[in-house]
């Protein structure tokens, strides 16, 4: 790894340490630069989890990605720095019939600071969710801007809660505390994500990234803009500006 050239890429200028400030402000940099994307599933282009492919699609290219390649290489760049990271093995909580996703249908992780005891929850590569790390001892609700997020142990490990603009809860996932070993654990749901028809990612496409006041998403047929909370919605009608709107507030062209 280059790490400066990663570091251009997601716009942080200070130095790299192994410390708390360093770990906040990577996360925060990396969700404002490199954008939550399944694009690739639906073009048919298929995604590979080792190091050099993550590289060149999110530093090289200037591309996101879903989450194990966002937070794949953004664990390879916390290791780099001095962290301690670990990969976990998270599930997506179904609303529409209160189960939890299959195993390592999500990957997040766990950091930690050299000589210090604290955990963290970092992720980049959820989408909509907390903008800096979470402590993984605090059980109140940690704020993070206009919304708010509490751990709560459940079963062997944690589910992860969300308090929106409105005060509205909702739960987004479960993971549990084993050490994974990554690409390989994932390289399978990875796959299926790709590839059946019960996955969300090969039913619509995504793309959205964090900004300063808010969020900027760009679905299958709708540009989402959030700004301090306040949601809008507008259509587009062809795939000629579909490709617009994907330059003009993601800098991509496919």
């Amino acid at each position: 790894m280059e790490p400066t050239i990663y570091l251009e890429r997601i716009q942080f200028s200070l130095p790299l340490k192994p410390d708390a400030e360093t770990l906040h402000g990577l996360q925060l940099a990396h969700m404002l630069a490199v954008p939550f994307e399944n694009l690739d599933i639906g073009l048919k282009l298929p995604i590979r989890l080792d190091k050099q492919s993550l590289w060149e699609k999110i530093v090289v290219q200037r591309r996101g990605g879903f989450c194990y390649e966002v937070n794949g290489l953004f664990a390879w760049l916390l290791e780099e720095t001095g962290f301690d990271v670990t990969y976990l093995n998270a599930r997506d909580y179904h609303p529409d019939d209160g189960t939890f996703g299959i195993d390592f249908d999500h990957l997040t992780l766990l950091v930690r600071i050299p000589n210090e005891p604290k955990s963290w929850l970092v992720d980049v590569g959820w989408g909509d969710t907390f903008t800096r790390p979470l402590d993984l001892n605090e059980a109140d609700w940690q704020q993070d801007g206009l919304r708010a997020y509490r751990l709560e142990p459940f079963q062997d490990g944690y589910q992860l809660w969300q308090r929106d603009y409105q005060g509205e809860i909702e739960r987004q996932y479960y993971f549990d505390l084993v050490p994974r070993i990554f690409p390989d654990e994932y390289e399978a749901t990875c796959l299926y994500h790709q590839t059946s028809p019960e996955s969300i990612f090969t039913r619509r496409r995504i793309i959205s990234r964090l900004t300063q006041d808010g969020r900027v998403s760009l679905d299958s047929s709708r540009l989402i803009v959030t700004k301090n909370g306040e949601r809008s919605e507008r259509p587009f009608e062809n795939e000629e500006e579909f490709h617009s709107l994907l330059k003009q507030y993601f800098d991509i062209t496919l």
